[in-house]
């Protein structure tokens, strides 16, 4: 029986990693004065992390954006002065969280080594435990953006469609001739997306690293058949658990 590790947070923190009243993003007062960017800059981080949670735990439709500003510790006024509302906020923290899960499975995907199969693991693996690493960002990110309109809606649809350049590498075509591979390409993202939303969807987000096994293989069989697929679902290492160090990406600019 192996014992697996839990993952940690990526060190660009997911909106959701952290409480919204976090005391180490406190504004002190001092003679020091802090300049207004930096004031609203830390107050749109608490907002993301207080949305998040919110959102997570009551539903977008329930979440309202006095509840928001309670969970972040931050006025309405504040609120209102950096959002038009909370559709505006939602949007916000899903492409600021978006960007920093998409630059660590980039990172991942061109570090895991020039073959294929490797970096396409890769990349699936980082994706599973980051999202695991902060289940509150999960639910809100795969679940909750079907309930916040239209325009989440279709930031979720680029995002999937934006998964196609991990299959660039993925060989001449499908492994069965006949087979149009850009609607393969579509249909492999789109079951590795509802298969991770499901997990989520159930509560279980801390469950989805144990997925890579399965997501691999279901990624790398149309392209590279059931040998290939079989080799590439191989346990790297003996536990093949979650890796215990946290993945190194840039920082990010608000």
């Amino acid at each position: 029986m192996t014992t697996q590790s839990h993952p940690r947070p990526a060190s660009v923190p997911l909106p959701g990693a952290r409480p919204g009243r976090d005391p180490d993003r406190a504004i002190k007062r001092g003679p020091r004065r802090v300049s207004a960017e930096a004031v609203a800059a830390t107050q749109r981080d608490r907002l993301f992390d207080g949305l998040v949670h919110e959102v997570a735990t009551k539903g977008y439709d329930n979440a309202r954006v006095s509840d928001i500003c309670h969970a972040a510790g931050v006025t309405r006024p504040a609120f209102y002065a950096l959002f038009t509302g909370k559709e505006d906020a939602f949007l916000a923290a899903y492409r600021h969280g978006i960007a920093v899960v998409s630059q660590l499975m980039d990172s991942a995907y061109h570090e895991a080594g020039p073959a294929w199969p490797d970096a396409a693991r890769g990349a699936l693996r980082t994706l599973l435990e980051v999202l695991a690493s902060v289940p509150a960002f999960a639910r809100m990110a795969l679940v909750e953006v079907d309930a916040a309109g239209p325009d989440a809606r279709r930031e979720r649809d680029a995002l999937l469609g934006s998964f196609r350049r991990f299959f660039a590498d993925a060989g001449p075509g499908p492994a069965v001739s006949g087979v149009d591979r850009d609607a393969l390409v579509s249909t492999v993202v789109g079951g590795v997306y509802a298969t991770i939303r499901s997990r989520v969807a159930q509560g279980r987000a801390n469950e989805l690293p144990q997925l890579l096994p399965v997501l691999t293989y279901a990624s790398i069989a149309p392209f590279l058949g059931t040998e290939g697929a079989a080799r590439a679902t191989r346990p790297i290492r003996p536990d093949d658990g979650p890796s215990t160090a946290a993945p190194c990406v840039p920082t990010l600019q608000p």
